[in-house]
């Protein structure tokens, strides 16, 4: 459901052949393989990740993909990088660096330092998404319960918000700072794969979340798929969802 997204922001940034990049909390590494084909065989990427159960999926992955050769792992803490200074030519995080409580500005400044100067730095989240056409009251609420908005924290500083990232990228020192929405969309006939990826997002996003007894029920009746009232059968359904990327560059 994210590939076309991901892809679409890896080729927005232009990553320069042949270079060396850093995936920052990479996870399972899906989106290995796309930064291999944009940077070119001569490239090479470390992918970086606290979880050793997550590395070992990830080099399987990569293992059954024809860029293996250009992509290495490494156990570490984003927030204690293991690189010498200057090392890579860009950075790529998603879904990791910029939520909360992590401390924005220590992390990047940290990238900074493992990043040549006039290098990349890009960190992208999930930003918002529409998945129960015609029952907006409802996805608001969702929305709002702790549930909802994770996993940004109640109470915290408005300016800790990820969308407050461009000011946490210039008192890192970062220059050409550009902030970017990239939407994904899934409409009617669904396929059965897209049906239970937008089942799971659903299940990922509101699952647990706090409803009054009228709402859960309407909630657990559009969302089961046993129920014939099931939105993702409806054969007008549409959705949408945006991630948005922040990057800039380090000071030459």
């Amino acid at each position: 459901m994210r590939e076309a997204v991901i892809k679409e922001a890896i080729n927005y940034l232009s990553l320069p052949k042949g270079s060396r990049g850093l995936d920052a909390g990479c996870g399972i590494g899906l989106h290995l393989p796309m930064l291999a084909e944009a940077i070119g065989e001569n490239g090479h990427i470390v992918g970086l990740d606290l979880s050793a159960e997550f590395l070992e999926y990830a080099e399987k992955f990569v293992n059954e993909t024809n860029c293996s050769g250009q992509i290495t792992f490494q156990k570490g803490n984003v927030n204690h990088l293991p690189f010498e200074e200057s090392f890579f030519d860009w950075v790529w995080s998603v879904d990791c660096i910029g939520y909360a409580p992590m401390d924005l500005l220590s992390v990047l400044k940290g990238l900074s330092r493992v990043i040549k100067p006039g290098g990349i730095i890009a960190v992208m989240a999930w930003s918002s998404q529409q998945l129960l056409p015609g029952y907006p009251e409802l996805e608001a609420k969702l929305n709002a319960t702790p549930t909802g908005i994770a996993p940004f924290t109640r109470g915290s500083q408005p300016e800790r918000h990820l969308f407050r990232s461009i000011g946490w990228f210039e008192k890192a020192g970062l220059t050409e700072i550009t902030a970017k929405a990239f939407t994904g969309e899934a409409y009617a006939p669904l396929s059965s794969v897209m049906k239970q990826a937008l089942l799971s997002l659903i299940d990922m996003r509101w699952n647990g979340a706090e409803l009054n007894s009228e709402d859960s029920n309407k909630f657990q009746r559009l969302c089961n798929p046993d129920s014939p009232d099931f939105i993702l059968d409806l054969p007008d359904y549409y959705a949408f969802f945006t991630y948005t990327m922040f990057y800039g560059r380090v000071a030459v």
